[in-house]
């Protein structure tokens, strides 16, 4: 399975390609739009979320709902689209149309600059539009169509927010994947704990009225994950890898830890390693999940536990001082519309990443030409686990 995207955020569209999923599995467009409208909610969210509700059109790939073996296309309109056909345009344009909407003064902490000097660009709107966050949009589009496959295998995913601006909540032990989502369902910022719920928005509101903006942690598990997904043969098949990297591929994200994470650093071995269990019932299981699912790059039969860090958003409503590329002198930064906080919505990219990279190691491991049969398969690959 692999997959690609394309569309900038002011542009008429955004497209996703995924190729390589199993013929036969039920797909319709209210699965994706599901998640699309919990990418988009979320306190802390800016203006052009009451501009636009996304909807995808499926355009390819599935026929009387399910999917057929074939390259799926998702397309995504940009309502606000209508406001930027002469700034976007495809086609040439008059001298006077392109000053129009142009940057010169790259924000701080943004890709403006460096892909400016990267690509040759003399306006930084052609970097700023395809960096935008707005491209997240199809990477929780194709983590629906992941989550609906996973969902069928009986491997449940879910997110929360742990942290927002230094306000972190606990998480309540002995909860399911299937509670975890509800509860972070529940909840504006995402949180599990009801008693930093108002902590976090506070955060968030201090921020917009200051014109600053916040980050956070955010956390993903996935339950009920077959034993040895991933590998360790080469150090590009560890799955926790792959995961790791795919989370620090989401916009302004710098960071990702399993399990007790970094904080294993502090510990002795003891208290890191997970001591191996086994009953006629599970089969191998473990006394903790320090290590977050994971031994040697592959899936131990443990919940997946997945964090990653999320930098505050570098577009200021008070913008911090930049260059103008033009003069070289010295600027306050250009503001886009923006979010004083996208922690929340984070969380839902997140869900979508690690669910992605899941359901290729699933596709990876099994013959998956067809869904029925893929089914069969992980059915008597986890009997062949449990009684090792």
């Amino acid at each position: 399975m692999r997959y690609f995207t394309a569309g900038e955020s002011h542009g008429p569209e955004l497209t996703a390609i995924i190729e390589g999923l199993p013929a036969g599995i039920p797909l319709s467009m209210e699965d994706i739009n599901q998640e699309l409208a919990r990418r988009q909610v979320g306190y802390g969210r800016g203006g052009r979320m009451l501009i636009e509700k996304d909807q995808v059109r499926i355009t390819s790939g599935v026929r009387h709902g399910e999917t057929l073996g074939s390259p799926i296309t998702l397309v995504v309109e940009n309502k606000d689209w209508k406001n930027w056909q002469s700034v976007m345009s495809v086609e040439a344009v008059s001298e006077k149309e392109k000053k129009k909407r142009r940057v010169a003064k790259p924000r701080p902490g943004h890709a403006d600059l460096v892909g400016g000097i990267k690509y040759g660009f003399n306006d930084l709107r052609n970097v700023l539009e395809r960096s935008s966050a707005r491209e997240t949009t199809m990477r929780v589009a194709i983590g629906a169509v992941a989550k609906k496959l996973l969902k069928e295998l009986g491997i449940d995913v879910a997110g929360h927010v742990l942290e927002i601006g230094g306000v972190r909540g606990t998480v309540p032990e002995n909860l399911t994947v299937k509670e975890i989502a509800e509860r972070s369902e529940a909840s504006e910022v995402r949180c599990l704990d009801p008693q930093v719920d108002l902590e976090m928005k506070q955060v968030i509101d201090d921020a917009k009225k200051n014109g600053n903006t916040v980050g956070g942690v955010v956390e993903v598990i996935v339950g009920n994950v077959p034993v040895g997904l991933g590998s360790y043969t080469q150090w590009d098949q560890k799955l926790d890898a792959k995961i790791a990297q795919a989370v620090v591929s989401i916009n302004a994200f710098k960071g990702a830890e399993f399990g007790v994470g970094f904080e294993a650093a502090r510990l002795p071995g003891s208290e890191v390693m997970d001591e191996i269990i086994w009953s006629e019932e599970a089969g191998y299981t473990r006394s903790n999940n320090n290590l977050g699912g994971f031994e040697g790059g592959m899936t131990n039969g443990m919940p997946i536990v997945v964090r990653g860090v999320m930098k505050p958003i570098p577009t200021l409503y008070k913008p911090l001082m930049s260059v103008d590329i033009d003069s070289k002198e010295v600027y306050k930064a250009s503001v886009e519309r923006s979010d004083s906080c996208a922690v929340p919505a984070a969380s839902v990219v997140a869900e979508a990443v690690v669910a992605t990279e899941v359901a290729k190691a699933v596709l990876n491991k099994f013959e998956s030409d067809s869904f029925a049969r893929l089914v069969e398969l992980v059915k008597d690959y986890r009997e062949y686990t449990r009684t090792f």
